[in-house]
């Protein structure tokens, strides 16, 4: 294997991860927010619908966020099946995805 191989080996490694990441803390920012939304309602002043069409919202970005990271997951997949092909695992372990981590293509979301 090329030292050019190698280094695209590593770098794509470290941004798919970082992407990743990004994905799951956008999730748990997204969490955090419907959590504070809800009790921002709880409060006796506010009427039980304010904020509905905002919460639908945030849950259609939820939903967004989701396919989001399932569809990392399969970039992942093929990048790593490229690479047992092409540049061969860097350190002998090839990444592994559940079937249960990626919805089907099938299944998508709208």
């Amino acid at each position: 294997m090329t030292d050019r191989i190698l280094a695209d080996a590593y770098n794509l490694k470290k941004l798919i991860r970082e992407a990743e990441g990004l994905a799951d803390e956008s999730m748990l920012a997204f969490a955090k927010l419907r959590q504070a939304m809800i009790a921002a309602r709880q409060n006796p002043e506010v009427e039980v619908n304010t904020g509905q069409r905002a919460l639908m919202r945030l849950s259609q970005a939820e939903q967004q966020a989701m396919s989001m990271s399932t569809n990392l997951l399969r970039v992942h997949e093929e990048l790593s099946e490229i690479a047992g092909e092409v540049a061969r695992s860097d350190d002998g372990v090839a990444t592994e995805t559940a079937p249960s981590a990626v919805i089907p293509d099938t299944q998508e979301f709208a």
